[in-house]
């Protein structure tokens, strides 16, 4: 698509704009998410995904919109593995739950900037150097593999570890373990010391810059446009909030998400290296939009219900095995 500096301007505006009715509609007041809420505005982000697809089709063809909705198809279902580690993050600081919305919002604000620094550095790699194609679609592939190895490996309990910005900020900076309220800084004995929620924050933001890692070289597999990389990145981002307090609950159910997402990464990382290997000369086989699309959605309807069938099969184990267990009650 050949987007002008106006149309990226309006864009920006607009996601602004979006952002902003949400916050005052639905984030200005501290409160528990109920699923009702979580579900409503869920279906809106995916809803305006979905009419900005079609504004991409009627500006750029269906090519371009193709792409759009095959990013953030991706981004979105990569987003889901972030959440997995949002909870984490939020038994660690023990946030209360009236916190945690202002929480992730904050947090997605943080990361969809630092997404954007990502999206501009690759956008440049990709105009200046060809064979950077390569180099994404092998750490695609290796990074599917590395997938399905965590995946295959049975981790008990699971701890959340700060990385090390979030340390040195934590370290360098005077703080206190209690929460007041949704402030960011208070001031205590004459010292301006900094709140768990503003750790949080921090942590939900920059943690999410690993997630990046793997998702925008995986949409820059689909597209080579920024524009389409951005705001595909944008509407996924933006609905997380609400999936996080939607689907929360089910996220131990998804047992194959990994293997899901191993396949994916997997499949984007040889068509980047096969677009590569195209551009260099090589006669082999590109693959198309429409059936990049088509190979995410099914492997992502097929993890959802292999992992519920798995989770409702283990279930019932687990409850034939407790009644085995406690065996008949005194006659």
């Amino acid at each position: 698509m050949d987007v002008t500096l106006t149309a990226w301007t309006l864009t920006v505006v607009g996601l602004c704009a979006l952002i902003a009715v949400d916050f005052l509609i639905g984030g200005r007041k501290p409160h528990e998410v109920s699923l009702k809420e979580a579900g409503t505005w869920s279906a809106v982000w995916i809803a305006l995904a979905a009419l900005f697809g079609m504004g991409v089709w009627w500006l750029g063809g269906a090519q371009s919109a193709g792409e759009f909705y095959a990013g953030f198809i991706t981004e979105k279902s990569l987003s889901v593995d972030n959440l997995f580690v949002f909870v984490l993050i939020m038994a660690k600081f023990s946030v209360p739950s009236i916190y945690q919305q202002r929480v992730l919002m904050v947090g997605v604000l943080i990361a969809l900037v630092l997404r954007a620094v990502f999206i501009a550095a690759g956008a440049a790699m990709i105009s200046a150097f060809s064979w950077i194609f390569f180099i994404f679609g092998g750490f695609l592939i290796w990074t599917a593999w590395k997938l399905v190895q965590d995946a295959r490996a049975e981790h008990e309990e699971e701890a959340y570890e700060e990385n090390r910005l979030l340390k040195l900020v934590e370290r360098k900076v005077p703080s206190t373990d209690v929460y007041h309220g949704t402030k960011l800084f208070i001031r205590e004995n004459g010292r301006r010391l900094m709140t768990p929620m503003l750790i949080v924050m921090l942590a939900i933001g920059t943690t999410d810059v690993l997630f990046a890692l793997d998702s925008i070289p995986a949409i820059f597999g689909l597209t080579k446009d920024p524009y389409i990389v951005f705001t595909a990145n944008a509407f996924a981002l933006m609905g997380l909030r609400q999936l996080y307090f939607l689907i929360g609950g089910l996220l131990k159910k998804l047992v194959h998400l990994s293997y899901g997402l191993s396949v994916i990464l997997g499949f984007i990382g040889v068509k980047l290296v096969l677009h590569a290997l195209h551009e260099s000369g090589v006669h082999v086989p590109e693959i198309g939009i429409p059936f990049s699309l088509g190979v995410i959605c099914a492997v992502l309807a097929v993890t959802t219900v292999t992992s519920l069938v798995a989770s409702r099969r283990q279930a019932a184990e687990e409850a034939d095995e407790k009644s085995t267990t406690s065996g008949p009650g005194p006659s």
